[in-house]
């Protein structure tokens, strides 16, 4: 599928915009916004879509999320993994590098990003590993792949930490100096040998490998002290503590240049879930107690921690229904994130849809630099939008998804928002919560 725009002009009719004020009409043509008032005409031709009591906002963006394609098409492509994103609302996902073979080099990463665009339901960029193989032994080549046909832009050997100092002291001076960002997964792995559960009271009664907060707040620390002095910026990957929170207070006060990511399932679940020991809920960090679910909340309203990042994590049937210690980490997250976002975020008062565009569009798309994404919705802006249903209850079945893997903690759980549309350039890509092929 081409990824231009060429099926003709959009009229959205009744929607409000952020929210905010009386509904209006919105016009798109030529993959932008052309006009917005009342009484819009719709030229001949034109889609035109009854949004009453909808919600309009930016396109979201994806920092961190797992196609799994090349290597692990059993679970998820590019293709399926893009359609689970446009009907999340997402117009552009960044595709972590631990694939197989490893996004570690031009040729792998430029085919993500030519494979994105065949598909042409969200603009898919390839993420470069930051060392090779993932290994955290020999920095990749990540000038090579900044000047591929997949521009990289964001480099991180997530799933792994990069637990070397000088070697990500060295990939910071580096980073910096081609203009791209660093993304770290922050585990200090000495901490976490047999690890599995965090660590606290419900891993020792249940007899689970205790994971420290420790473990992940000593790498921010350590990372916050390198960028300072690299002169760089760095990002922190799914904070999950309130310790982590803390520390980017710290941080950013001193005026280091550090931005950090929230997971939704972080900013809903906790550690009580893992009583069943269904390896569905182990995920990595693992799931906290309550007290850091509520700083992690309160972070991102305030702008601590900055945006939303889902992780979404696919994985086959027989890597997760398995002993909990054996199950692979990692959870679904594109489909669900805006009905996590909206229950936990704006129901709570934390957060009005202004919030949310910026917490899951403008923010992220500001940090890692994508200038036609998280734009204002206005007059000549780029027409990269998702509507959304504030008031659509449903109930999430693993799977009646998109993606290939079936694992979602979010089971039969119901909610209260829903994206139906989302447009990429103005093309429409999800109609009425389906995707348009």
């Amino acid at each position: 599928m081409s990824s231009d725009n060429s099926r003709g002009d959009v009229v959205i009719r009744g929607v409000r915009i952020y929210g905010e004020g009386e509904p209006q009409d919105v016009l798109i043509s030529g993959g932008e916004i052309r006009e917005i008032g009342t009484g819009l005409t719709a030229p001949d031709g034109s889609t035109v879509i009854d949004a009453a009591g909808q919600v309009l906002l930016p396109g979201f963006v994806d920092m961190h999320t797992h196609l799994r394609e090349p290597g692990r098409e059993d679970t998820e492509t590019i293709e399926s993994g893009s359609a689970a994103a446009a009907l999340g609302g997402y117009t552009a996902v960044f595709a972590m590098a631990n694939t197989n073979p490893v996004a570690d080099s031009v040729v792998i990463t430029d085919h993500v990003w030519r494979r994105g665009q065949e598909v042409g339901l969200v603009d898919v960029h390839p993420v470069g590993a930051v060392t090779v193989g993932l290994a955290g032994k020999q920095l990749a080549e990540m000038a090579t792949m900044a000047a591929g046909v997949g521009q990289v832009k964001l480099f991180s050997d997530d799933g792994h930490c990069v637990d070397d100092p000088l070697i990500m002291r060295r990939a910071l001076e580096y980073s910096s100096a081609l203009g791209v960002l660093i993304a770290q997964h922050a585990e200090e792995p000495r901490l976490t040998v047999g690890a599995v559960a965090h660590e606290g009271p419900t891993a020792a009664r249940l007899g689970l490998g205790g994971w420290p907060r420790a473990a992940e707040e000593s790498i921010v620390a350590r990372d916050a002290l390198l960028a300072r002095d690299a002169g760089a910026r760095v990002h922190i990957c799914h904070a999950s503590t309130a310790g982590t929170v803390e520390l980017l207070k710290w941080a950013k006060g001193q005026g280091i240049s550090i931005t950090a990511e929230v997971t939704p399932h972080h900013l809903l679940l906790d550690d009580s879930r893992l009583e069943t020991y269904d390896g569905v809920n182990r995920v990595n960090p693992p799931l906290r107690e309550r007290s850091d679910v509520e700083a992690l909340r309160v972070a991102l309203a305030e702008g601590t921690v900055d945006c939303v990042g889902t992780d979404h994590a696919p994985h086959a049937e027989q890597d997760k229904c398995c002993e909990f210690a054996q199950a692979r980490p990692g959870m679904l997250g594109l489909e669900t994130a805006l009905a996590i976002i909206a229950q936990t975020m704006v129901e709570t008062g934390l957060l009005d849809w202004r919030g949310v565009a910026k917490v899951m569009s403008e923010r992220p798309a500001e940090i890692v630099g994508l200038p036609d994404q998280g734009r204002p919705i206005a007059v000549g802006e780029p027409a990269n939008l998702t509507l959304v249903d504030p008031n659509r209850e449903w109930t999430v079945h693993g799977p009646e998804l998109a993606s290939i893997a079936n694992n979602t903690p979010f089971e039969s759980m119901t909610f209260g928002a829903k994206v139906t549309t989302t447009l990429l350039r103005g093309r429409v890509t999800v109609l009425g919560g389906e995707v348009q092929r």
